[in-house]
C-alpha cells in the first residue's frame, strides 16, 4: 500500500465521524446521551422523534464509534463511547460560533437577550461551592440529575422552579446549569430568578463539560 493510499483510507475513516455529525438530530441525541445512558424509547420521547427514526440515528452514531449500546430485555440502551465525544462536540460548537454568522445570530436572538452577563467559569464555581458561597441549581430532568451532577447541586427542573422559590436562600447567589452552554433551561431559570429579584448566574457550560474536565461529580442515591 502506498503512502498516498494510506492517507486516503485514513481520511475516509475520519470522514465517517464527520458524516455521523452532519445531522442536527444526531447532534441533539449526543447532547442527551452526554447527560447519561438512555434507552431508545427515552431518547425518542425527549427528542420528539419517532422510535424508528431515533433508532436509525443511533445506529449510525454507533457505526461511527461515537456511542455504545447494550440490550436489557427488549430495550436497547445507548451511552457515549467516551468523554472525548463531549470534547469533540465542544470543539464543533466553538468553531461554529466563531466562523458561522448564522450561529452567532441565533445565539444572540434566542440566548443573549435572556442573559447578557458573563457566565461563571467551572473552576470558579467549584471554589464557591467548597466555600459554601452559592446555591447551585441543576434544572435538568430528575433522571439526568440522578445519573450525575455537580456536587451539592439541588435538582429543580425548570417547570418546578416557581414552586421552589421560597426554599431558596434570598441572601445567597444562585448558579444554574443544565445540559450545555446553549441549553435554554439555564437561561430561562436565570431570567425567572432575576425577575424575582434573586441574584442568579449561569455556569459557563453544562454538566457534560464539567464531567469531561475531570471535576468532582455526585450521583443521586
Amino acid at each position: 500500500m502506498s503512502s498516498g493510499h494510506f492517507k486516503q483510507d485514513l481520511f475516509a475513516q475520519f470522514a465517517r465521524v464527520g458524516k455521523a455529525l452532519s445531522n442536527g438530530n444526531r447532534l441533539e441525541l449526543l447532547e442527551f446521551l452526554a447527560q447519561g445512558e438512555h434507552s431508545v424509547d427515552a431518547l425518542a420521547k425527549v427528542s420528539g422523534l419517532s422510535v424508528a427514526n431515533t433508532s436509525q440515528h443511533l445506529q449510525q452514531l454507533r457505526q461511527s464509534g461515537l456511542v455504545l449500546s447494550r440490550k436489557e430485555g427488549l430495550k436497547v440502551h445507548y451511552r457515549l463511547s467516551g468523554e472525548d465525544v463531549v470534547e469533540l462536540m465542544s470543539v464543533l460548537r466553538r468553531v461554529a460560533e466563531r466562523h458561522l454568522a448564522d450561529v452567532q445570530q441565533l445565539v444572540q436572538s434566542y440566548l443573549t437577550v435572556k442573559d447578557e452577563l458573563e457566565p461563571v467559569p467551572r473552576d470558579e464555581l467549584l471554589e464557591r461551592v467548597r466555600d459554601d458561597l452559592v446555591t447551585v441549581l441543576d434544572v435538568r430532568p430528575p433522571e439526568e440529575y440522578a445519573a450525575g451532577h455537580v456536587p451539592g447541586a439541588i435538582n429543580v427542573p425548570l417547570d418546578e422552579l416557581e414552586a421552589h422559590l421560597e426554599q431558596l436562600d434570598p441572601g445567597q447567589e444562585i448558579v444554574a446549569y443544565c445540559r450545555g452552554p446553549h441549553c435554554i433551561l439555564a437561561f430561562e431559570a436565570v431570567a425567572r430568578l432575576r425577575e424575582k429579584g434573586i441574584a442568579a448566574h449561569r455556569l459557563e457550560d453544562g454538566f457534560p463539560e464539567w464531567k469531561a474536565a475531570g471535576l468532582p461529580v455526585d450521583m443521586a442515591g
